[in-house]
């Protein structure tokens, strides 16, 4: 097996085991929690890290300059700020600050997707 086929075995490890616990914590958050061991009052902390990492994947996607790396990423981002807006309505939340996140999120989706449509 070259590193390249392990690199892609790994990731797609990552893959499955991320998607086990999406798919724990959308079916059931309290056993979510539970299984990732996170606890309610580190959430701002924890909070913070998940910004700083999507700063990073930001920040790599933006220097690394694939269209379709960048439009991945931001629909993404798009995702998760519609879906807090809707778990924030539900609640009878303010959600206006997460539904302008998305759009925007939407609109660079848009743009890397027509510069990918332009061949760039």
């Amino acid at each position: 097996m070259s590193w390249a086929s392990l690199a892609i075995a790994l990731s797609g490890a990552g893959v499955l085991v991320t998607g086990a616990l999406a798919a724990l914590f959308l079916r059931d958050p309290v056993a979510g929690m539970v299984a990732t061991t996170h606890r309610a009052a580190q959430l701002p902390q924890v909070m913070a890290n998940r910004y700083v990492a999507m700063l990073v994947l930001a920040l790599g996607a933006t220097v690394y300059g694939d269209f379709k790396v960048i439009a991945l990423l931001f629909a993404a981002f798009a995702y998760m700020a519609f879906h807090d807006a809707w778990i924030y309505a539900r609640a009878g939340q303010a959600v206006a600050k997460h539904i302008g996140a998305g759009v925007a999120a939407l609109i660079v989706v848009v743009v890397a997707s027509l510069a990918i449509g332009q061949g760039a």
